[in-house]
């Protein structure tokens, strides 16, 4: 059964230089996420993410002082993109929410 969530996808920051870990969380529609990606500002294309465990996907990029993009897809095959939700300012355990939410 699908679920209805309040606000957007939220987005939190882990890890340290080269390793970002981001636990997604929030995330309506099936609830489930089986793909993510992740863009940088200065990135060209959308580079796959890992899943670590449960909610936390991780990359071995440096995406430090740039702006952060994610593309998730959904168990059911729904894929949304979250442009820019992440500004160049960020610090590794800061939260950022989309104003995006799957339904």
């Amino acid at each position: 059964v699908p679920c209805k969530r309040r606000g957007g996808v939220r987005f939190t920051l882990k890890g340290q230089s080269s390793f970002n870990m981001v636990m997604i969380t929030n995330v309506g529609g099936s609830g489930n996420v089986k793909a993510a990606w992740i863009r940088g500002s200065r990135t060209r294309t959308w580079l796959p993410m890992n899943r670590n465990w449960g909610a936390n996907w991780q990359s071995s990029i440096d995406l430090r002082n740039q702006r952060m993009s994610f593309k998730l897809t959904l168990e059911d095959g729904k894929t949304l993109e979250f442009l820019n939700v992440v500004p160049s300012t960020w610090k590794f355990g800061q939260t950022f929410a989309s104003t995006r939410q799957f339904f």
